[in-house]
């Protein structure tokens, strides 16, 4: 087993932590903001994805202190297009879902073969991740 590098184990969940904060604001803005017949059944998956989000960021930042680090109180930008079509708002969802799911594989990546416990955190965020991702594309494949 190789020794986990602690800081750069640190700087990579504070990055996810920021990450999943804005996904907090941007899930709930969209939750906000769709119309349509629609409405109600993707309001609830904005919403069920704020809530995730806030839990993925939490857990983070209980990493963080437990590696005794200190969690960032930033969050990271939010991109506002101005577009809030339900395919615009579920467009911008599978780049955000991607995007989380690259920061869970760089941090995998860190700490692989050197804490049992980051590596399992690491692979279960990248699993629910995957899984945003295909129930997004399959909810975008009704408008193509």
């Amino acid at each position: 087993m190789k020794e986990l590098e602690t800081p750069k184990a640190i700087e990579l969940l504070n990055q996810i932590m920021e990450f999943e904060l804005a996904g907090v604001v941007r899930y709930t803005h969209y939750s906000l903001m769709v119309i349509g017949p629609n409405r109600i059944p993707i309001v609830d998956f904005f919403k069920a994805q704020a809530t995730e989000s806030l839990l993925h960021a939490q857990e983070a930042g209980e990493i963080i202190t437990g590696l005794e680090g200190h969690p960032s109180q930033r969050i990271a930008t939010i991109e506002e297009t101005n577009k809030h079509s339900v395919l615009d708002l579920l467009r911008e969802s599978l780049n955000h879902e991607q995007k989380a799911l690259s920061l869970y594989k760089d941090l995998l990546d860190v700490v692989e073969n050197a804490s049992i416990y980051l590596e399992e955190f690491s692979r279960t965020k990248i699993g629910q991740e995957e899984m945003h991702t295909l129930e997004i594309k399959k909810m975008l494949r009704d408008f193509s």
